[in-house]
């Protein structure tokens, strides 16, 4: 328990601390915090606090960084040291910060008056293709109804890189793009605003460690120890626009428009006590790619539809769990052929999609590419996205009444430019 009051049902226990970056009116300067509550403990404050081994040399110059990319470096035993000394800082049972109501007054600053960045500097972002329902469901609807699985998907985790100066943090908006499409066909293609713009709902995760050097590789049964922590992520899409261009390269226009993440990275250790059993892999991996240690996490997530002016609608529930390919393939698959990873770099899901049409992870199968539209709760229809629509997604794990959570994705779709 902490001294600091929590909500049962908040996403931001003393199980959880997610690491952020926030600044407030009073101090301008983007700075890292932890999500404790309805509060962020502002750790530029109680920096000199951090006496372990691993972390008294360096607790200072990481916690007054304006991303947590130097935190993200550092090893993983770093990491676990650091999340102690909160735990303990935090704990009903220790009274260094809660009976020092000075230091109180400057360390904690109530999350409704801060503002959130990039809790990184994101030097490269791929996005993956990792669930065996969404790239089913995307060969029926992009492809041909008949046609099976691609012959490869089931043998290595497939992805693409994509635009990492486009990811913004919540709340920002995301402007609808002009692109070229072919709605029809045997006609020759148009250009204008796109008229089928989606969501994907995806999870993504930051690396650190310092992972490797060019022309080395990250083994699977080390990849654990480079991944630091995950956020929410809207992959908005452009579904006319990328149908028109992915062959034969694949997504470029359609996916570079803009990528959403929550600010909150909820660390791996705080989703130890989620892991579940892995997806049954068949065939069975390349041994480069096998691990037989469970690296899957129960993990819910909603996505909601909020009209201009309306309430949010919940549209899909699905889970992380759903993945095919884990985040310890993925990583290991990326650097298999040398590739250096640094600090910071954020790699994605793709979109997480379950076996019930409830759970699919796109609109694009949800509304089954426009012909069962969805009706919101104020009666309105949704094939795609509207203008003024905000997409709004929320995660969170539960289990013995501990629960750790994501806050929320959130975007907010604008017209296209006039042009």
């Amino acid at each position: 328990m902490s001294f600091i009051s929590v909500n049962p049902e908040s996403d931001f226990s003393i199980h959880n601390l997610p690491y952020g970056i926030f600044s407030t009116q009073a101090n301008p300067k983007p700075r890292p915090g932890v999500a404790i509550g309805d509060y962020i403990l502002d750790l530029s404050q109680v920096s000199k606090l951090f006496v372990g081994p691993l972390m008294r040399n360096e607790a200072e110059e990481v916690f007054n960084q304006t991303t947590l990319n130097k935190l993200m470096s550092l090893s993983y035993e770093a990491w676990h040291e650091a999340r102690q000394t909160i735990q303990r800082l935090l704990s009903k049972h220790e009274g260094v910060l809660r009976d020092n109501s000075e230091l109180r007054s400057t360390a904690f600053v109530l999350q409704r008056d801060a503002t959130m960045h990039l809790p990184a500097q994101i030097g490269d972002y791929t996005d993956f293709f990792s669930s065996l329902e969404h790239a089913i469901n995307g060969v029926k609807l992009f492809v041909d109804g008949d046609k099976a699985l691609f012959p490869n998907w089931k043998y290595s985790p497939l992805g693409y890189h994509g635009r990492a100066s486009s990811i913004v943090v919540s709340g920002s908006p995301i402007r609808r793009p002009n692109g070229q499409m072919r709605p029809i066909d045997d006609r020759p293609p148009v250009f204008g605003p796109c008229k089928l713009m989606d969501f994907e709902i995806e999870m993504a995760f930051f690396i650190g460690n310092t992972p490797n050097k060019n022309g080395d590789i990250v083994p699977i049964d080390e990849a654990h120890k480079h991944i630091f922590g995950m956020v929410l992520m809207n992959d908005w899409s452009a579904r006319d626009i990328q149908k028109w261009e992915w062959i034969p390269l694949g997504p470029f226009l359609s996916k570079n428009l803009g990528t959403t993440i929550s600010p909150w990275v909820v660390t791996m250790e705080a989703l130890e006590p989620f892991k579940v059993v892995n997806v049954v892999q068949e065939p069975k991996p390349f041994p480069y790619l096998y691990h037989a240690d469970n690296y899957n996490f129960n993990v819910n997530i909603a996505a909601a539809i909020k009209p201009d002016n309306g309430e949010a609608s919940v549209v899909a529930r699905t889970n992380l769990s759903h993945l095919y390919w884990t985040m310890k393939q993925m990583l290991a698959h990326h650097t298999i052929t040398g590739c250096n990873l640094n600090a910071g770099d954020l790699m994605a899901t793709g979109t997480i999609s379950g076996p019930t049409p409830d759970s699919y992870g796109s609109m694009l199968e949800l509304s089954w590419n426009g012909t069962k539209p969805l009706t919101l709760s104020d009666g309105s229809e949704r094939k795609f996205l509207h203008d003024g629509d905000e997409v709004i997604f929320t995660a969170h794990s539960e289990r013995d009444g501990c629960r750790v959570g994501f806050g929320e994705c959130r975007g907010k779709l604008i017209p296209a430019l006039a042009l």
